[in-house]
Protein backbone atom coordinates (compact mmCIF):
# COMPACT_ATOMS: atom_id res chain seq x y z
CA UNK A 1 0.00 0.00 0.00
CA UNK A 2 1.46 3.37 -1.02
CA UNK A 3 1.04 5.85 1.81
CA UNK A 4 1.18 9.61 1.59
CA UNK A 5 1.66 12.29 4.21
CA UNK A 6 -0.69 15.03 3.10
CA UNK A 7 -3.00 17.82 4.12
CA UNK A 8 -6.77 17.53 4.51
CA UNK A 9 -8.76 20.71 4.02
CA UNK A 10 -11.09 21.68 6.85
CA UNK A 11 -12.69 24.96 7.87
CA UNK A 12 -14.93 27.36 6.02
CA UNK A 13 -14.54 29.30 2.80
CA UNK A 14 -11.54 31.69 2.87
CA UNK A 15 -10.55 30.37 6.32
CA UNK A 16 -9.12 26.89 5.87
CA UNK A 17 -6.94 24.91 8.23
CA UNK A 18 -5.31 21.61 7.44
CA UNK A 19 -4.84 18.46 9.50
CA UNK A 20 -1.66 16.60 8.50
CA UNK A 21 -2.60 12.96 7.95
CA UNK A 22 -1.16 9.66 6.79
CA UNK A 23 -3.44 8.24 4.10
CA UNK A 24 -3.51 5.69 1.33
CA UNK A 25 -2.55 7.47 -1.90
CA UNK A 26 -5.77 6.21 -3.53
CA UNK A 27 -8.04 7.70 -0.83
CA UNK A 28 -9.81 11.03 -1.49
CA UNK A 29 -8.21 14.21 -0.17
CA UNK A 30 -10.69 14.68 2.68
CA UNK A 31 -11.57 11.01 2.97
CA UNK A 32 -10.33 8.03 4.94
CA UNK A 33 -6.92 8.29 6.59
CA UNK A 34 -4.69 6.05 8.69
CA UNK A 35 -3.40 8.47 11.30
CA UNK A 36 -3.48 12.19 12.08
CA UNK A 37 -0.02 13.46 13.04
CA UNK A 38 -0.54 17.22 13.27
CA UNK A 39 -2.15 20.34 11.89
CA UNK A 40 -1.25 23.41 9.85
CA UNK A 41 -3.08 26.73 10.26
CA UNK A 42 -2.00 29.35 7.71
CA UNK A 43 -4.50 31.93 9.05
CA UNK A 44 -2.25 33.04 11.90
CA UNK A 45 0.86 35.18 11.55
CA UNK A 46 3.21 33.30 11.49
CA UNK A 47 1.44 30.10 10.46
CA UNK A 48 0.78 27.69 13.34
CA UNK A 49 2.12 24.16 12.94
CA UNK A 50 1.60 21.38 15.45
CA UNK A 51 3.30 18.10 14.68
CA UNK A 52 3.84 14.80 16.49
CA UNK A 53 7.55 14.62 15.70
CA UNK A 54 8.08 10.96 16.61
CA UNK A 55 5.14 9.69 14.55
CA UNK A 56 6.10 11.84 11.57
CA UNK A 57 9.66 10.50 11.74
CA UNK A 58 8.32 6.94 12.02
CA UNK A 59 6.16 7.31 8.92
CA UNK A 60 8.93 8.98 6.89
CA UNK A 61 11.26 6.12 7.86
CA UNK A 62 8.58 3.60 6.83
CA UNK A 63 8.53 5.11 3.35
CA UNK A 64 5.47 7.36 3.40
CA UNK A 65 5.84 10.03 0.71
CA UNK A 66 5.03 13.60 1.75
CA UNK A 67 3.38 16.02 -0.65
CA UNK A 68 5.29 19.19 -1.57
CA UNK A 69 3.67 21.36 1.11
CA UNK A 70 4.03 18.70 3.79
CA UNK A 71 7.66 18.15 2.74
CA UNK A 72 8.41 21.82 3.43
CA UNK A 73 6.57 21.60 6.78
CA UNK A 74 8.52 18.47 7.77
CA UNK A 75 11.75 20.12 6.66
CA UNK A 76 11.05 23.25 8.73
CA UNK A 77 10.22 21.12 11.77
CA UNK A 78 13.41 19.06 11.38
CA UNK A 79 11.90 15.65 10.62
CA UNK A 80 13.80 15.27 7.35
CA UNK A 81 17.05 16.42 9.00
CA UNK A 82 16.63 13.80 11.71
CA UNK A 83 16.01 11.13 9.05
CA UNK A 84 19.20 12.25 7.31
CA UNK A 85 21.15 12.12 10.59
CA UNK A 86 19.78 8.65 11.36
CA UNK A 87 21.04 7.54 7.94
CA UNK A 88 24.51 8.77 8.93
CA UNK A 89 24.32 6.76 12.16
CA UNK A 90 23.35 3.61 10.21
CA UNK A 91 26.30 4.09 7.87
CA UNK A 92 28.66 4.57 10.83
CA UNK A 93 29.69 8.14 10.01
CA UNK A 94 28.94 9.20 13.60
CA UNK A 95 27.14 7.88 16.66
CA UNK A 96 23.65 8.57 17.98
CA UNK A 97 24.87 11.15 20.53
CA UNK A 98 26.59 13.16 17.79
CA UNK A 99 23.43 13.02 15.66
CA UNK A 100 21.34 14.29 18.58
CA UNK A 101 23.89 17.04 19.30
CA UNK A 102 23.77 18.22 15.67
CA UNK A 103 19.99 18.19 15.67
CA UNK A 104 19.82 20.13 18.95
CA UNK A 105 22.28 22.72 17.60
CA UNK A 106 20.17 23.14 14.44
CA UNK A 107 16.96 23.43 16.48
CA UNK A 108 18.55 26.02 18.82
CA UNK A 109 19.71 28.18 15.90
CA UNK A 110 16.28 27.92 14.27
CA UNK A 111 14.56 28.93 17.52
CA UNK A 112 16.98 31.84 17.99
CA UNK A 113 16.21 33.10 14.48
CA UNK A 114 12.47 32.78 15.12
CA UNK A 115 12.77 34.63 18.43
CA UNK A 116 14.79 37.40 16.78
CA UNK A 117 12.13 37.75 14.08
CA UNK A 118 9.33 37.92 16.66
CA UNK A 119 11.29 40.51 18.66
CA UNK A 120 11.85 42.66 15.58
CA UNK A 121 8.14 42.42 14.70
CA UNK A 122 7.21 43.47 18.24
CA UNK A 123 9.66 46.39 18.05
CA UNK A 124 8.17 47.48 14.73
CA UNK A 125 4.68 47.36 16.23
CA UNK A 126 5.81 49.32 19.28
CA UNK A 127 7.51 51.96 17.09
CA UNK A 128 4.41 52.26 14.92
CA UNK A 129 2.18 52.62 17.99
CA UNK A 130 4.54 55.26 19.45
CA UNK A 131 4.57 57.18 16.16
CA UNK A 132 0.76 57.05 15.91
CA UNK A 133 0.48 58.25 19.50
CA UNK A 134 2.83 61.20 18.85
CA UNK A 135 0.93 62.13 15.68
CA UNK A 136 -2.37 61.95 17.55
CA UNK A 137 -1.00 64.15 20.34
CA UNK A 138 0.23 66.69 17.77
CA UNK A 139 -3.18 66.73 16.08
CA UNK A 140 -4.94 67.09 19.43
CA UNK A 141 -2.64 69.97 20.41
CA UNK A 142 -3.30 71.75 17.09
CA UNK A 143 -7.03 71.21 17.50
CA UNK A 144 -6.91 72.49 21.08
CA UNK A 145 -5.10 75.65 19.89
CA UNK A 146 -7.77 76.23 17.24
CA UNK A 147 -10.55 75.75 19.78
CA UNK A 148 -8.81 78.10 22.24
CA UNK A 149 -8.39 80.70 19.47
CA UNK A 150 -12.07 80.47 18.52
CA UNK A 151 -13.12 80.71 22.16
CA UNK A 152 -10.90 83.76 22.60
CA UNK A 153 -12.43 85.37 19.50
CA UNK A 154 -15.94 84.60 20.74
CA UNK A 155 -15.10 85.94 24.19
CA UNK A 156 -13.63 89.12 22.64
CA UNK A 157 -16.71 89.54 20.45
CA UNK A 158 -19.00 89.03 23.45
CA UNK A 159 -16.97 91.52 25.49
CA UNK A 160 -17.18 94.03 22.62
CA UNK A 161 -20.92 93.55 22.33
CA UNK A 162 -21.30 93.94 26.07
CA UNK A 163 -19.14 97.06 26.01
CA UNK A 164 -21.22 98.59 23.24
CA UNK A 165 -24.48 97.80 25.02
CA UNK A 166 -23.33 99.12 28.38
CA UNK A 167 -22.49 102.71 27.25
CA UNK A 168 -25.69 102.87 25.21
CA UNK A 169 -27.72 101.97 28.28
CA UNK A 170 -25.84 104.39 30.52
CA UNK A 171 -26.28 107.33 28.12
CA UNK A 172 -30.09 107.43 28.28
CA UNK A 173 -29.95 107.04 32.04
CA UNK A 174 -27.70 110.10 32.32
CA UNK A 175 -29.95 112.17 30.06
CA UNK A 176 -32.96 111.33 32.17
CA UNK A 177 -31.43 112.93 35.23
Amino acid sequence: MATKIRLQRHGRKNYAFYPIVIADSRAPRDGKFIERIGSYNPNTNPATITLNFERALYWVNCGAQPTDTVRSILSNEGVLLMKHLQGGVKKGAFDEAEAQRRFDAWKASKNAAADAFKASENNKKAEAAKKRNEEEQAKNKAKAELVAKKKAELAAAAAEAAAEETPAEEAPAESAE
